[in-house]
Formats: C-alpha cells, structure tokens, sequence
C-alpha cells in the first residue's frame, strides 16, 4: 500500500503515531504490543528516507523516535489530555458515589449530569487544592 502525504502531513502521522503507540503500550512494562511498536518503528524509518533524520534513531536495533522528537512537545499534549481525562473521570466517579450514597440512581442522567459539572467547576477553579482524602 502507498499512499502520498505532504511533509506536514507526515509530521502530524507521526505524531499520532506516536501518541497512539504511548497510549497503548506506555504502562504495559516487558508485555508490549509489539505490533505497534513495529508499525511506529516502520514510520519513524521514513524520515530517516526523507530526510527528517532528526526525529528517528537507531536504538536496540531498531529504528525509534529519536530524544529530539519526544522532548520536542508531544508529551505536554499527553499530558494535557490526560489531566483532562483524569479530572473528567474523577468528576463522574465521585458524583456517582454521591448520587449512590443519598439512594438516588446513577442512571438519572440528568442529575449525574449537573453534578459532575459542578465538581468540573470546582477542579477548574481550584484544581486540587481541596479535595481530601479519609484514610482512615
């Protein structure tokens, strides 16, 4: 299969690529999808073809996005979405718990809708500063 792209086209690929490859295997230790892997690797040779050498290197015998490449910004994006995600999830699972503890049910939408905006609001305005945790 071949398909033409434009440079820039070819950048923003890698970068989803990228992303997509951290996503999947980043937490996943020595029990990788190595398909991924494999596939990324398979990209990152192109700009070593076209030259782009500055975003790939060869490391443990295959070709990997180079340093440059992932200090470059991609993981302030990563990290954006997963604050994003992690306060969105965060918010839905306490005002499920709320919901549940006052006997209400979770699949009132509505009202687990107003109030999961209520605690996104809390964390936009203070972020962490006030949740609390019993441990005890």
């Amino acid at each position: 299969m071949t398909f033409d792209l434009t440079t820039k086209q070819f950048r923003l690929l890698l970068d989803m690529a990228y992303i997509g490859n951290w996503v999947l295997n980043s937490m996943r230790g020595e029990d990788r999808i190595t398909d991924y892997d494999e596939v990324e690797s398979k990209l990152f040779f192109e700009c070593v073809k076209n030259g782009m050498g500055s975003l790939a290197e060869f490391r443990d015998g295959t070709v990997q996005p180079s340093r440059a490449f992932a200090e470059g910004g991609i993981h302030e994006a990563i990290m954006d979405y997963e604050d994003a995600v992690f306060f969105d999830i965060l918010a839905e699972e306490l005002a499920r718990r709320d919901m549940q503890a006052e006997g209400l049910s979770e699949d009132d939408s509505g009202e687990l809708e107003v109030r999961m905006r209520e605690y996104v609001s809390e964390f936009e305005q203070n972020g962490m500063e006030h949740i609390s945790v019993d441990m005890g």
